[in-house]
Order: structure tokens, then sequence, then C-alpha cells
């Protein structure tokens, strides 16, 4: 009699066990991987593919289908491309998610048709099964730390801003954090959005500029905002302004080596290792494996004019 009772008592809680858990079936070979980035004009985007489409070739084999879509930091678009996503039935879904927040509906849906989604360079909400990205609160840290040691403790810094996502947030929490404890520094601007991109980094240097006839640095969240501000303050014959970003970019470590240069400084990523270590961890959920609730940080390192030499820069691994 208490066999029959067990199982109809344990039913209920596998039924509820089913709705609660995410869908991911164990030993699902990878065949087919949708990828959705800010930019792929930036170059880090364009590693970020190169490391995604490697791994998962070699996870999945050379008849693996890999696509590689921009989402231009729009919401609406990337989540239509989530949509395409989930209509082709891809297996994994590597998301650089242009709103941290706005993109979880998308996120649930892909979940709910069984596909896993597993973020990349920025979190997102909706249930990811991952995320994978660069310590960008220590990118901050190192970039503030190189302005406050140039300044020697005291002047005026713009933080020139990006889109509305967990790295830009978190690097700016992390020169935040530098610059609160030097009582000599002044911020005097810190909201406005260059959208990530030079042409962005240039138009808000200019006013920048206009604005402040006294400024001494300015730390950028991105590389190709850095290298627009820097163009800009070349193009207004400004002197005593440096400019300090964020990636390790081939064309910022070009700047880097020029002693003229007002670009001075980076804290440098390795997005080819992080999107292949994101597709690996996917890869893992697919056979079955339990991913790591915390998220995974890739380290930066800051480089300068003065060890750009031993810099390795970016590389297809």
């Amino acid at each position: 009699m208490k066999s029959p009772v067990r199982c109809f008592l344990l039913s209920p809680v596998l039924l509820i066990l089913s709705l609660v858990l995410p869908a991911y079936a164990a030993d699902r070979p990878l065949r087919s991987v949708g990828l959705t980035v800010g930019d792929l004009g930036n170059p880090f985007f364009v590693q970020i593919a190169k490391g995604a489409e490697t791994k998962a070739r070699e996870l999945g084999g050379p008849a693996v289908k890999f696509s590689a879509a921009s989402s231009g930091y729009d919401l609406n678009l990337q989540t239509n491309q989530m949509e395409d996503f989930i209509a082709a039935k891809v297996d994994l879904i590597i998301l650089n998610a242009a709103d941290t927040k706005g993109i979880a509906p998308a996120v649930k849906k892909a979940r709910a048709a069984g596909i896993t989604v597993i973020a990349v360079d920025v979190a997102a909400e909706g249930g990811v099964a991952a995320t994978v990205m660069s310590d960008n609160v220590q990118a901050g840290r190192l970039a503030a730390e190189f302005i406050v040691k140039k300044l020697d403790g005291k002047g005026r810094v713009a933080i020139i801003n990006g889109p509305p996502v967990s790295a830009v947030m978190d690097r700016v929490a992390g020169a935040d954090a530098v610059f609160a404890r030097h009582p000599g520094i002044k911020i005097v601007s810190r909201d406005q959005n260059a959208g990530g991109n030079r042409m962005g980094g240039m138009n808000v240097m200019t006013d920048l500029l206009t604005a402040f006839p006294e400024l001494d640095a300015v730390f950028a969240i991105n590389d190709p905002t850095g290298l627009g501000a820097a163009l800009a303050i070349k193009q207004a014959r400004r002197t005593g302004v440096f400019v300090v970003g964020v990636d390790g970019a081939p064309e910022a470590q070009k700047a880097l080596q020029d002693p003229k240069s007002v670009f001075l400084a980076t804290a440098a990523q390795d997005p080819f290792t992080m999107a292949a270590k994101a597709v690996e961890i996917g890869f893992g959920v697919l056979q079955g494996r339990t991913p790591e609730a915390a998220p995974v940080l890739i380290p930066v390192t800051a480089v300068t004019q003065q060890n750009v030499a031993t810099y390795q820069g970016w590389t297809s691994k």
C-alpha cells in the first residue's frame, strides 16, 4: 500500500520541479550557435565573435552553424535577433545584452524554448544559465589609479559614459571608488553617454572642451570612445588633457605606441578568451553540467605607453 502512495505524492513534486528548473537536457549535441553583440564594427566584438565561433567548432565540429548579429545597442533590434535565434531553434545563444534589464523577456522566451543562454561581457536578466565577463570593476579601478597617479592626486576629470549595461556601470563604479579616496580629484562631468563608439566620443569630448576650459583628464568607458575623445582634443589643439580607456584594442595599442598621443593608457580585456569560455560553459550545460552561479570574471591588465612594447594585444588563440 505504501508504494502507490509514494508514487502519488512524488508525482506533483516532479511536476513542480519540471516547471521551476531550466529546461536543459543532458548530452545534447552542439549544432548551432547564435551570437548577438553591441557593435560588430568595434574590434572588441569582432574578437568576441571569433572566440565564440572557434570554440563552437572545436566542441561541436566543423559543421556547427554559427550566426553573429550586431544590435547597435538597440534593445528592440536585439529582441528581434533573439526571436530569430529562437525560430531557428539554435542550441546556444551567446548574449551581449544591449540593455541588462530590458532583454529579460527575450531571455525568458529562449529558456522556455529549451535554448541555453549565456551572457557575455555584460550581465543579462531573465535567467541566463551563466555570465562570463571581464572584471570591469578592476578595469575602472586601474584606469582611475593611472589618472590619479598622473595628476599627483589633484585635477579635473571628466567621465565619458556609455550604454546602460552592467559592464559600463561596473567600470564607472570601479573608477568612482578610486576617485572618492582622493579629494583633490574633481569630477566635472559623468553622465554623458557617447554610445560606446568613436563618433560619440568625439562629439561628447568636443562639448566637454567647450564647457570646461580647464580640464586635465578623461576616463572613457571603452577604447573607441577614448580614441574619439583623443581625436577631438587633437583637432581642438587643446593641451594638458589626456585620455584613459578600457579594452586594449588594436587601435588603442597603436595610439599608445605614439609618443605624441594624448591617449595614455587602457585596461586591456581578453575578448577572445571571454567568448570561448562562454561557449565552453554553454556546451557544458547542454551536457547536463550545472554552471557556476557567480559570474566568471576574466582579469584585465593595465597597458600604458611605458609597457605597451610588451603587450601581446588581442590574438585569436
